[in-house]
């Protein structure tokens, strides 16, 4: 894998570069959609790619792990294979669910047991065998072992957690370095800053992360709740520390606004499931600002969804039977929205890097800001 930056706003900290794997090209910055158990929710693997122009999407080891489970995925030959996603993929490590189900688990310093949400199973994730795990997977880039911590949280809890974190990076990075992909092609492991919103253990942290010498780093545990300000603060304390030559992921960001500050702040690769569970739920994401599509307003309003022209799927719905598929709970008012939202945020970070590129990002990312977080 290699990363090269081509162009460098002027005005802020944010670059366009290039990030390539044995499965293809990313072009950064960039946001991947969210494919937790295999499949980006509500929408099919060819409009994900003819249409939304998804470059990378994510997996979730927890969730593949549990199901279909790793002999599935190993005698498909991989995640590629199983879901016919031929372009590149991420995998998270788990992390993030040592932190969403605090109820089902028991941690120490080897690792984390927990009980499947599933049937109530136990399991047992570690630094090694979580490696081995993602190994299985398949993914192009897969993510180091993590605790996220929640917010609020104490200095002291926090520290703990980042020193556990640091432990089992160490343990990852060994394990990794003893092992192969199966498939054929190469897997790169990215570690996780931490430290919850204490400026001195992000520092700390990013140092530590950046003195293992991976190909590339990601920034945790923020967008947990903490409020934006503090989020984005810690976001550009980090990016001043981690390698410049690098790729920069900012995990589970965010709303369109959050992607534009993260961009202008250095950040390359962002992921969130807010597009597509949003969309579920009738909300829509379009650069006037968000759209509750089941609001009266809109009964009787036959525009397209876009009041600029643009429509982000492949036929010119109205808002009107758009509404009406989600009150009448038609399952294609959902996949209308999925795609919409989709592909509205891969047109976000399309036009960033335009902007980026042509010299007129900041003005036209502020203006964008304000515009993207409004209510119609």
């Amino acid at each position: 894998m290699s990363f090269q930056i081509s162009h460098k706003d002027k005005d802020t900290k944010a670059r366009v570069g290039k990030l390539e794997t044995d499965h293809g090209v990313v072009e950064t910055p960039i946001f991947m959609p969210v494919g937790t158990a295999g499949t980006v929710k509500a929408i099919h693997i060819k409009e994900l790619k003819d249409d939304v122009k998804a470059q990378i999407i994510l997996g979730n080891t927890y969730h593949l792990y549990l199901r279909p489970g790793l002999d599935i995925i190993k005698r498909a030959g991989g995640l590629h294979k199983f879901n016919s996603w031929n372009m590149p993929i991420l995998t998270d490590s788990g992390g993030y669910q040592v932190y969403s189900l605090a109820d089902r688990r028991k941690m120490d310093e080897n690792g984390v047991v927990f009980q499947s949400h599933i049937d109530g199973s136990k399991h047992e994730f570690t630094p090694e065998r979580v490696i081995d795990i993602e190994r299985i997977i398949g993914a192009d880039i897969i993510m180091a072992f993590d605790e996220c911590t929640p917010f609020p949280c104490e200095y002291n809890y926090a520290k703990n957690s980042m020193l556990t974190t640091h432990k089992w990076l160490e343990r990852c990075v060994k394990r990794y370095n003893e092992t192969t992909g199966l498939y054929g092609y190469s897997q790169k492991l990215f570690p996780i800053v931490q430290g919850s919103v204490y400026k001195d253990l992000r520092q700390q942290s990013a140092e530590f992360i950046s003195e293992q010498n991976c190909e590339g780093n990601a920034i945790g545990g923020l967008s947990v709740g903490e409020p934006v300000e503090i989020m984005y603060e810690l976001t550009e304390l980090v990016c001043g520390i981690l390698p410049y030559n690098k790729p920069r992921y900012l995990m589970g960001v965010g709303t369109p606004a959050n992607i534009l500050e993260g961009i202008a702040l250095g950040v390359d690769m962002f992921d969130c499931v807010m597009p597509t569970r949003n969309a579920r739920n009738g909300m829509l994401f379009t650069q006037n600002g968000i759209m509750n599509m089941r609001n009266e307003k809109w009964k009787d309003d036959f525009s397209i969804i876009d009041e600029d022209g643009h429509s982000f799927v492949d036929k010119q719905y109205s808002k009107a039977y758009l509404r009406h598929l989600f009150v009448a709970n038609e399952i294609l008012g959902a996949m209308i929205a999925t795609q919409h939202n989709l592909t509205f945020y891969l047109w976000l970070v399309t036009e960033a890097r335009n902007k980026i590129i042509d010299g007129t990002f900041k003005d036209w990312k502020e203006k964008m800001v304000k515009q993207v977080a409004q209510k119609l």
